[in-house]
């Protein structure tokens, strides 16, 4: 429910009294449950109408509506805007007089949006208003499904010369005003977009910008795997790595020590969040993008494609007045989407939820969110503290880390409240043995523990390549299975197409693993038993195994032999 906070269209028609509390609930609760626009949501159920709204926007930034049909788009006009930065801010040129030229924007009150976009063209913006669906399909028709190609853009540094101006910046003393100049010119704006609009389009959970001694590389992390870019010119990588400092507020001037922070955008209609991060290297500075798409912030814990059994279980755990839910698993697995969809689940009017995260991800309504910040002492132990004098109902700690934060945590179950918290281990029973070497007391952790949901992402097979394959009895041997247990399965592959970059693969999905700490594991646990045992005794009583799970998704024709072996 974050983009009901910051709508801007939803700021003006509460502030001018069109909208009354019941239907303001109304519209926050369609925009959670649909994740559809403010402005949408307003007119699917007919409170504003789309003309009116527009009215409303028009006359707040003092500006008029335009009908994109009445517009003659030439071919001069469009060339005053390049392809990727139509994409990149959603806008198409409607009139160009000189020095001023005059946009529609299917965000007319992103004042950031239309500085930066001044800023690229060297003209001063006049800002229209017009209905958002015939901007995009405007753009579409006129500038074409694709946006600006990379040739393109390296054809305009190579004009630019950024070669000479970067070999000269690097034997310079004071060059910060120098970098600035540089990472804020045109074709280096139009770089970082176009690389960014791709990574997005491409569903990348990661971009590194990596400088070596001879190149400069640039890769995407898709569904798991690193693919790299061709890779640009090694002189841009001081401007590139400037303007990703300059866009994500980071000191430009610091090349020493690492950095981070955070970049908002809008994408493709999607607002997309960046992490940055900035490290110092041999030969400049490394840096990576976490994309967080906001959408995973908005799923359910039906989404998540839990087996029936487990989602059950962990929709009664989330329910539950105090106790500790964990969910345990490498960096990456999805972790943090898995808490904050159980999050949105208990997400109340009549519940308290405070969150201690490192950093946090996404925003949530209704939710007290905590960033962890060590150099100041804002630690998970300091944090959970302060929370239990803060009357929560629900608590979320983004990781238990070391025993004091358990201890917390322990004690903030026991005093009635709910605990939902992440471990770095193998296997769910791992968890229990791994708080228990942490220092919890043994009949503390067995009496606490609700449950530990362990889970990995594999990747899924491309539907428009999949093929059927026989498997071999090596393959099945190493999966534990004999041709008696296949039956007549059939096991799938994919072969490679364009839709999946020729991997074979498209997406991901979960596998996941459940033990439900009941009365038996409580008693192995106080017996202080290895995890081997406990893991032993929870098989006996019907848990499935990550390796299970994974067989079900190989049956299910969804991944394969070699993914559900990699991450089991």
């Amino acid at each position: 429910m974050a983009e009901t906070l910051s709508s801007p269209i939803l700021a003006l028609v509460q502030e001018r009294e069109l909208v009354d509390e019941m239907q303001l609930e109304e519209i926050q609760d369609e925009v959670s449950r649909s994740g559809k626009s403010v402005s949408q949501v307003l007119n699917d159920l007919d409170i504003i109408d789309l003309d009116t709204q527009l009215d409303i926007m028009a006359e707040y930034i003092g500006s008029e509506v335009v009908d994109l049909r009445n517009v003659d788009f030439t071919d001069e006009l469009l060339a005053s805007i390049p392809k990727t930065s139509a994409r990149m801010y959603e806008c198409i040129p409607i009139a160009d007089y000189g020095d001023t030229l005059q946009v529609a924007m299917a965000d007319p009150m992103n004042p950031a949006a239309v500085d930066e976009l001044g800023f690229m063209v060297k003209k001063d913006i006049q800002v229209l208003v017009a209905n958002p669906i015939q901007i995009l399909d405007a753009i579409d028709k006129y500038y074409g499904a694709e946006g600006e190609s990379m040739d393109e853009i390296l054809a305009d540094l190579g004009d630019t010369d950024f070669e000479a101006q970067a070999a000269e910046l690097e034997g310079s003393e004071d060059i910060a005003s120098s970098i600035a100049e540089m990472a804020d010119a045109a074709p280096i704006i139009r770089f970082v977009n176009l690389v960014l609009v791709q990574a997005v389009q491409d569903r990348a959970s990661d971009i590194h910008f990596e400088p070596f001694e001879d190149e400069f590389k640039i890769r995407y992390r898709i569904d798991g795997a690193l693919y790299e870019m061709a890779p640009p010119p090694l002189y841009l990588a001081m401007p590139v790595i400037s303007r990703l400092k300059v866009v994500s507020n980071l000191n430009i001037s610091e090349r020493r020590l690492p950095q981070d922070g955070r970049i908002a955008i809008r994408i493709a209609g999607k607002e997309v969040d960046l992490r940055v991060s900035s490290l110092p290297t041999k030969f400049g500075e490394s840096v990576v993008l976490r994309v967080l798409d906001r959408e995973n912030s908005n799923l359910e814990i039906e989404d998540l494609g839990l087996p029936e059994f487990i989602l059950d279980f962990t929709l009664e755990a989330v329910e539950q007045p105090n106790g500790i839910f964990v969910v345990t698993g490498p960096t990456g697995c999805g972790k943090t989407t898995t808490l904050y969809a159980c999050l949105k689940r208990v997400n109340k009017i009549s519940d308290k939820i405070l969150t201690a995260e490192d950093p946090v991800e996404y925003d949530m309504e209704g939710i007290m969110q905590v960033a962890i910040n060590e150099g100041v002492g804002m630690t998970f132990m300091a944090a959970l503290r302060a929370f239990l004098r803060q009357d929560p109902d629900v608590i979320m700690v983004g990781e238990m880390r070391d025993i004091e934060t358990a201890q917390i945590a322990v004690q903030a179950s026991l005093t009635g409240h709910l605990v939902l918290s992440t471990l770095h281990t193998n296997d769910a029973p791992g968890a229990v043995t791994r708080l228990v070497d942490m220092g919890v007391e043994p009949f503390l952790a067995s009496s606490t523990l609700i449950g530990v949901l362990a889970q990995r992402l594999v990747r899924t097979i491309c539907k428009k390549c999949r093929a059927p394959f026989e498997p071999t009895e090596n393959q099945l041997a190493q999966l534990n299975l004999s041709p008696y247990d296949v039956g007549d399965k059939v096991f799938y592959f994919g072969r490679g197409c364009q839709a999946c970059n020729d991997t074979g693969y498209k997406g991901r999905k979960g596998i996941y693993e459940l033990l439900d700490v009941s009365e038996a594991i409580r008693q192995l646990v106080n017996e202080r038993a290895p995890a081997v045992v406990l893991r032993q005794k929870a098989i006996e009583l019907g848990m499935q195994t990550l390796r299970d799970d994974g067989l079900r998704g190989i049956f299910d024709g969804q991944t394969t032999i070699e993914e559900v072996l990699k991450y089991t």
